[in-house]
């Protein structure tokens, strides 16, 4: 489904607007201001002497009286019916052409009804769970009047110290897609002018997760194939599941800003993939490419973004000072303003503002008493158990309803660190903590709960552990809610350490010295290391900041109401000197010294070159998770020994091959897996992986269930990008293995020839 419009009268109605327009009403649909800012003040922040911009009128403009003027095509965080409407008046009941105006709003895991940060939803393997999300914010958001998300954002991300990884879906590009399409359905649906329905903005084009050592904004650069094998896949399923916008990013790729970047902007998205809706910068980007030292004033970096494939100027103001002269000089011509005002047009005939630019109806403010089962369903589901009992040990988890629990750590009973970054209205008050569900659960089941803090999430003061010691002691079981706060992650939150923050480990320390069972809830928005953990304490669960139902969510998993079923999406190292970290390494020449084939890795192992001080592997791969049962699996097959090369070029719509295994739940409960198919190309032209991930399914099983399992293999699973840059399949071996995490052992195999 393509949002953008199509329609003959639409685009007849379009070039009658641009005929009428002037060039001030043209350059305005490819400006944006906040509703408070005023042009002169924001100027002035961004340095007018430094870049050499136009000065602003005496006394400034404010944004009001640009909307009035016809001088403005869209706003920032201006959410709310009554400001919303306020502005949309003053654009089509005080102009002459009635040109509706844009509300855009960093929506990332919910608008009012707060879900788990992206990294952890995407923990739930669960696109249909993803799209239900997207188009329950959706639908909260558009009461309030906004109608254009700066989300998905669906940069591949391999190393965690990157704080910006929380707002994606992990490492993998075949993950990626399929999550970016999830959101891009449940965001838009079926037809944008719908009253759920917004304009989804992927970002950040192109490649801002690989930004060098973790830190945000920094520069990537990286060979043409892995752009397109790894990173460009995610944004290509979002334009081709009908995204309306893409935001270009912050960072250089190869040395040219993404923001003035024609090889991004113009031939892969434009050219490419056929994308026809509008380009918006990120935050200030625009006045960026000065700083990035490719323009050496604002009208320099004003040129080159709108050139290379830029429309909208997100609150740098370039566009509007300097658009002017630089069109009546003619070095920017005036055809490239009017596709990009076209573009923005299509965007508000397709979103319906043209008949409708007023919100109507009762606004949503808080979180919705209905949607809170959703959220709370996808918090359960995005939880991922990392152990359970050390070897030869029973399982710790689910907890018996009648043991005396302490509850400790700085994170038990915090409301403002569950929602996690971008956490749209910070409605903390819509939170249920843990303390407080597991008190009400301890109200109706007799269980004895204890509580106390223990230390603070940073600093090194210990007051506060004599009373968790004592309370550990006391108690049967100890639940430690510990990790990063909220602010951790995010943008401009990247770490060079990835351990848990302060003194919490210490505290952790103290209580597992006593030798009660020790569960662990770590708190995060991205991968930490965790190993001393990992060989102290009996069980650990990731819960990253799981939004308003955390303590629920938590509560049933803990007692086995509901049994995890989340998978890593992100490999957790064993240290942070391992990063970048992920499961599709690729070989060297030279393999690692005497390799043990008894090493649950030694598929992956055997390949690569080591370090001295830890294993290669991470501590938890990427796919891991387990539950309250155990699943098997068997009879591993493909559907074909060998697959034509030629009929594969011929047709790649056509699925040659089918991937096939029983499942079992060998356990004692009813459970859901996530089956995961992985492939491995081996003879062709290019260097491949060890493996990648080419499919994947959740399975719920009863105890006793087995189940046949099918996963298609195609063009899509099957090709990979070889030396001309384009998708290939040739000659070559492929193994596939099926289980339950990226380190699955049991395999097939089938040629291509």
């Amino acid at each position: 489904m393509r949002p953008q419009l199509a329609d003959p009268k639409i685009e007849r109605r379009i070039d009658e607007l641009l005929r009428q327009m002037t060039l001030a009403e043209k350059i305005g649909q490819l400006v944006q201001y906040s509703a408070t800012e005023e042009r002169s003040a924001k100027t002035s922040a961004v340095n007018t002497a430094a870049l050499n911009v136009n000065p602003p009128a005496p006394g400034g403009v404010d944004s009001f009286k640009l909307a009035e003027a016809g001088e403005l095509g869209s706003m920032l965080n201006t959410v709310g019916q009554e400001i919303t409407n306020h502005f949309q008046h003053a654009a089509v009941d005080h102009t002459r052409l009635h040109i509706p105006l844009l509300f855009g709003a960093d929506v990332i895991h919910g608008f009012r009804t707060i879900f788990p940060v992206p990294l952890g939803t995407a923990s739930s393997w669960d696109p249909e769970l993803i799209s239900a999300l997207a188009h329950m914010a959706a639908s909260e958001a558009r009461t309030a009047g906004v109608n254009w998300f700066y989300s998905p954002m669906v940069d591949v991300a391999r190393d965690p110290r990157w704080g910006r990884c929380t707002e994606g879906a992990g490492e993998d590009p075949y993950l990626g897609a399929a999550i970016a399409r999830a959101y891009i359905r449940g965001y838009q649906g079926e037809d944008l002018s719908a009253a759920g329905s917004v304009a989804a903005s992927v970002k950040h084009f192109a490649a801002y997760g690989a930004a060098e050592a973790g830190r945000d904004y920094n520069t990537t650069d990286m060979s043409e194939i892995r752009l397109r094998q790894v990173y460009l896949p995610p944004y290509r399923a979002a334009v081709e599941a009908g995204a309306a916008t893409v935001m270009s990013a912050f960072n250089s790729l190869n040395g040219i800003p993404a923001t003035a970047n024609p090889f991004l902007l113009q031939t892969i998205l434009r050219s490419e993939w056929g994308f026809n809706g509008p380009v918006v910068s990120d935050y200030t980007a625009v006045m960026e490419l000065v700083r990035h030292g490719i323009a050496l004033n604002g009208a320099t970096a004003a040129a080159k973004a709108v050139t290379a494939g830029v429309d909208i100027d997100m609150m740098s103001h370039l566009y509007d000072a300097e658009l002017p002269a630089l069109v009546k000089s003619g070095r920017v011509p005036v055809g490239t303003i009017d596709e990009a005002v076209r573009r923005v047009l299509r965007l508000k005939f397709a979103l319906g503002l043209f008949t409708q630019p007023f919100t109507q109806g009762s606004e949503v403010t808080n979180a919705v008493a209905s949607h809170r089962p959703l959220a709370r369903r996808a918090a359960e589901e995005s939880f991922v158990l990392l152990k359970n009992g050390d070897a030869g040990e029973s399982p710790l988890l689910p907890l018996p309803k009648n043991k005396k629990i302490a509850l400790i750590g700085p994170l038990a009973d915090n409301a403002n660190d569950m929602v996690g970054a971008w956490s749209g209205a910070n409605n903390f008050g819509d939170v249920v903590t843990l303390r407080s569900a597991l008190m009400e659960h301890a109200q109706q089941n007799g269980t004895t709960l204890l509580y106390a803090k223990g230390s603070e999430i940073s600093g090194d003061s210990e007051a506060g552990f004599a009373e968790a010691v004592s309370a550990a002691r006391a108690a049967d079981i100890a639940v430690l809610a510990l990790g990063e706060s909220s602010d951790m992650s995010g943008e401009a939150a990247s770490r060079a350490h990835l351990d848990l923050p302060g003194n919490q480990q210490k505290l952790l320390e103290s209580i597992a010295a006593i030798g009660k069972p020790v569960v662990l809830l770590v708190f995060s928005g991205r991968p930490l290391v965790l190993d001393w953990e990992a060989s102290h304490v009996a069980a650990i669960m990731e819960v990253w900041f799981p939004g308003v139902e955390t303590g629920p969510a938590i509560v049933e998993t803990l007692f086995g109401d509901v049994s995890p079923s989340g998978k890593l999406t992100m490999s957790f190292p064993r240290a942070v000197g391992q990063e970048p970290l992920y499961y599709s390494q690729f070989p060297t020449g030279r393999p690692e010294q005497f390799p043990d084939p008894a090493h649950p890795g030694f598929v992956e192992t055997k390949y690569v070159s080591k370090y001295l001080d830890v294993p290669n592997d991470a501590l938890f791969p990427f796919g891991y998770g387990l539950s309250y049962t155990t699943f098997t699996y068997s009879n591993i097959k493909v559907s074909a020994t060998t697959v034509s090369v030629a009929m594969l070029r011929r047709n790649q719509k056509a699925q040659p091959v089918n991937a096939s295994a029983t499942v079992t739940n060998t356990g004692h409960r009813r459970a859901t897996e996530v089956v995961q198919c992985y492939v491995r190309i081996l003879g062709a032209s290019v260097e491949q992986p060890v493996r990648n991930l080419k499919g994947f399914m959740r399975v719920t099983l009863d105890p006793g269930e087995a189940k046949s399992i099918q996963i298609p293999l195609g063009f899509e699973e099957l090709s990979f990008y070889g030396r001309e840059n384009r998708p290939v399949v040739e000659p070559a071996d492929y193994t596939v293995w099926i289980g339950g995490s990226s380190t699955a052992q049991q395999s097939a195999h089938f040629k291509m020839q």
